[in-house]
């Protein structure tokens, strides 16, 4: 059973919203053991021969290995998360909200207000649509892809996290792209402005505007934006 833990765990202990910093540690280990204790009829026969009579040296290796393979599928859904956030931050600069962030909902860490929203938003639409389950599945299809004992290969794991990387902002870029635009196209009219009344503060008169503009279209568009970050999210875990 303790194996199990260690593979499950610390894929809890590493996924989003589970491995939340606003959660107790208590709360998150007992939820990890319960998980486990759930799973292990499933993986028995392949967890038990593994550590049946092997030495105290094999069970150590057996837990390193275990704890590295579930954090790596944990760190897959952080990293898409991850880049949610970035998401909101990129959208946050692009329409003119330069306010002090505040208290990020989800970690300790300080974040603008929109990344707070939006992150926030499509964190709870994850797991409206079961996401946990879909790692889970990963988790006790992993111990047939990757079964105990078995030599991980440290290239293989950060190719593929990497790679996680790279699809995560391909498609986060493209949800941020319509305010980017607007943020070019209005600051460019500005500074033309500027150059024909350079006596006029335009950058005070404009704030207001690129602002309104901006949250006006994430009010228009947030329900898109976090349905196409939900339907983004299989393919790119699964994908991996």
């Amino acid at each position: 059973m303790f194996l199990a833990i260690c593979r499950i765990g610390a894929c809890f202990m590493t996924m989003p919203g589970f491995s939340s910093s606003r959660i107790s540690p208590q709360i998150r280990m007992l939820l990890c053991v319960a998980v486990s204790m759930a799973l292990l009829p499933v993986l028995w026969d392949t967890i038990y021969p593994k550590v049946s009579g092997a030495s105290q040296g094999t069970v150590v290796g057996l837990i390193f290995t275990e704890v590295v393979i579930g954090s790596m599928y944990g760190l897959i859904a952080r990293f898409y998360t991850l880049g949610f956030q970035f998401t909101g931050a990129l959208i946050g600069a692009s329409i003119g909200l330069s306010a002090p962030g505040g208290a990020d909902v989800i970690e300790d860490v300080q974040e603008n207000q929109i990344s707070n929203f939006i992150t926030l938003g499509g964190l709870l639409v994850l797991f409206i649509f079961d996401f946990h389950h879909i790692v889970l599945k990963a988790l006790v299809d992993s111990y047939t892809a990757t079964p105990v004992g078995a030599l991980i290969s440290g290239q293989k794991m950060l190719i593929t996290l990497t790679d996680t990387l790279r699809a995560s902002f391909s498609i986060m870029l493209r949800l941020a792209s319509p305010f980017v635009i607007y943020g070019l196209m209005f600051n460019v009219a500005v500074g033309l402005i500027n150059k024909l009344a350079p006596q006029i503060p335009v950058f005070f008169i404009s704030t207001p505007f690129i602002l309104a503009g901006g949250i006006f279209m994430l009010y228009l568009s947030v329900a898109a934006l976090i349905r196409q970050f939900v339907d983004g999210f299989g393919p790119v875990f699964i994908g991996f």
